[in-house]
């Protein structure tokens, strides 16, 4: 029994990833990936600096990633979603593939000159300790790169409103079959994110600053983006949130230091080093 999972919610990646592959969307992963590592120090790594993705899911992030660096160790504790990272990772040599949770990735503590985890250990029942068990596989001076879903401590109070309704809808459709959320989250991606975010994409052309307008970090996306993420967010039995400053505090309590925090979305990306 895998460590710190919830399985239903790794069986349910499995089925998302097998979906939603990847293995055509460049354009939409470029700008996104651009956009997480943004601050992510990567010529401060050493040559044929090795390293891990947590929670790699489809491989999407490890094949931007993977040619910059000697070695890349993908992790995921769902064997579908390893399956699909395999294909889509096949012409890169760099990386290696690990079923097992975050918390207990097979290789050495200290043995790591990187690290990240992008999207994933919000998903894990104890996400404090998903942190700590990815910040003792790095050296000292090692950098890790973590997103975590935002707990909208940056946003206003209506806009928390109208997170904790679509909550509400989301505990209901994560529990259906399969088939059935992913026919639910194609309706709301065509429905709600569609309009919303290319509203937004016509707002910011008059010249409105669109931050505040919610899923407007989607305007420039493609549908198929839209219906993953609404599968991702609508989908997924476990969720928990965080604000900037537990984050900050959590990252402290895992021994990383010289934090940063990415002050535009996504909401929150941020970089820490292990503590000398």
């Amino acid at each position: 029994m895998l460590k710190n999972v919830d399985q239903e919610t790794v069986e349910g990646f499995g089925d998302e990833w097998s979906t939603f592959d990847h293995s055509t969307s460049r354009e939409d992963l470029q700008i996104s990936f651009d956009a997480y590592f943004s601050q992510f120090p990567w010529a401060s790594l050493p040559a044929n600096a090795r390293g891990f993705d947590a929670g790699c899911g489809s491989g999407r992030w490890a094949r931007m990633a993977a040619p910059r660096v000697g070695e890349l160790h993908c992790v995921d504790a769902s064997d579908k979603a390893l399956d699909v990272a395999r294909s889509n990772l096949a012409g890169l040599p760099q990386c290696r593939f690990h079923l097992a949770s975050v918390s207990e990735m097979p290789f050495e503590d200290g043995s790591m000159d990187f690290g990240y985890s992008l999207g994933v250990l919000h998903h894990t029942p104890d996400t404090a300790g998903a942190l700590a068990a990815c910040a003792r596989k790095l050296k000292p001076g090692a950098p890790f790169l973590v997103y975590l879903y935002y707990a909208f401590d940056n946003r206003p109070p209506w806009f928390q409103q109208v997170w904790k309704a679509s909550d509400v809808l989301r505990r209901r459709i994560c529990h259906l079959p399969f088939g059935q959320r992913r026919a639910v989250t194609d309706a709301l991606a065509a429905t709600v994110y569609l309009p919303l975010a290319r509203g937004a994409r016509a707002l910011e052309r008059l010249g409105f600053d669109v931050d505040v307008v919610p899923l407007s970090s989607y305007r420039d996306k493609s549908f198929y983006t839209m219906r993953n993420d609404a599968l991702d967010r609508f989908g997924t039995r476990l969720e928990q949130r965080f604000s900037r400053a537990q984050i900050n505090e959590m990252m402290q309590a895992a021994g990383l230091a010289d934090i940063t925090f990415r002050e535009g979305p996504p909401y929150w990306c941020a970089v820490g080093r292990k503590a000398r």
